[in-house]
């Protein structure tokens, strides 16, 4: 165990997010996501909402300034977004500092996304389209 570090974040994750560089993106995605068939490593966090993992690893993860740092879903055409999920992770990254704003990309530009992250990690989030990208800056 170490100190500060949130029990929520294995070992796995912990080091994927060391790892990563400024410009690598992660995938926090639902239990639905296809994450074993899009390509990059798969850490599984099983039973636990998006909300609260993005809670626990933004204070050890600096966002990316020079380019759009958070991507979600769009719905498909017909289909509707809840508002809440968008709003349970906006409340989860301003713990530290005001969270910049979301970009909605539709679904197939998201799994191409996908495809090209550093990693995928599969939650317990059951909301629909609770997928999020976030992209990775320069630690100040």
């Amino acid at each position: 165990m170490l100190k500060t570090i949130s029990p929520l974040i294995s070992p796995e994750l912990l080091k994927a997010l060391a790892e990563m560089g400024h410009g690598d993106e992660i995938i926090f995605s639902d239990a639905h996501f296809p994450a074993h068939s899009t390509g990059p490593q798969v850490i599984r966090a099983d039973g636990l909402p998006i909300d609260r993992l993005l809670r626990a690893i933004i204070p050890l993860f600096e966002l990316d300034s020079y380019a759009p740092p958070l991507v979600m879903m769009s719905p498909v055409e017909g289909d509707t977004l809840d508002p809440d999920v968008e709003a349970r992770y906006r409340d989860a990254l301003s713990v530290q500092s005001p969270c910049p704003p979301f970009t909605h990309i539709d679904r197939f530009a998201f799994y191409a996304r996908a495809q090209k992250a550093f990693a995928i990690v599969i939650t317990g989030e059951c909301a629909k389209y609770g997928n999020i990208l976030l992209k990775k800056g320069v630690t100040p």
